[in-house]
């Protein structure tokens, strides 16, 4: 099995590269949805945050407060470093269980989406890595567009290591501006690549 991590920054066309990639029969799992999944009601990383971020990060129906933890967390480096401590280790451990997996059904190709690869170090466990990027300013309209403020954004996208930088450790680049054809057709030939 060919295994791929696909990694961008904020905003920039990685779950678009991803449904490209499972169209053409790649299994990707994609590790905001873990992350999703790891504060669901009744998980012990929920509990964890609210030990650690208090009892008002989680709303009265049982679930986290996204957006108020988002605030903390952007806003403060150290808060920031403490919620990764939480959630790091566990998203890692799902999808590394989903690779072992995907080998066992023998799949050709395993693709995990993780925003912070290189920030996790995850490198090691790929054959290939694919970024996915555009210029900032597109990058700016697209999550204005997800109702974003400027200060979200720039906090976002500071907390994160420069897209130029993953650009230069990348295997392959996807530019997902323009037509969603020509993304297309890059993902397609990266996946040429990839199988030789």
């Amino acid at each position: 099995m060919k295994l791929c991590g696909l990694t961008g920054g904020v905003g920039m066309g990685k779950s678009t590269a991803a449904a490209f990639l499972q169209e053409h029969g790649a299994r990707v799992v994609d590790t905001d949805q873990l992350a999703r999944e790891l504060v669901q009601p009744g998980q012990p990383a929920l509990a964890e945050i609210q030990n650690v971020f208090g009892r008002n990060i989680v709303a009265s129906d049982g679930h986290l407060r996204r957006d108020e933890l988002a605030n903390i967390v952007f806003a403060d480096a150290a808060a920031r470093q403490k919620l990764e401590a939480i959630l790091h280790p566990r998203i890692r451990e799902r999808w590394l269980a989903q690779i072992e997996e995907w080998r066992k059904e023998n799949c050709p190709l395993g693709v995990v989406v993780i925003p912070l690869l290189y920030e996790t170090h995850a490198e090691s466990h790929f054959d290939r890595i694919i970024c996915v990027a555009c210029t900032e300013s597109a990058r700016h309209d697209r999550l204005i567009k997800r109702g974003w403020t400027p200060k979200q954004i720039h906090q976002r996208i500071t907390s994160q290591m420069p897209v130029t930088e993953k650009i230069a450790k990348a295997h392959f680049v996807i530019w997902s501006e323009g037509e969603l054809a020509n993304h297309a057709r890059q993902v397609e030939y990266v996946l040429e690549q990839v199988k030789i």
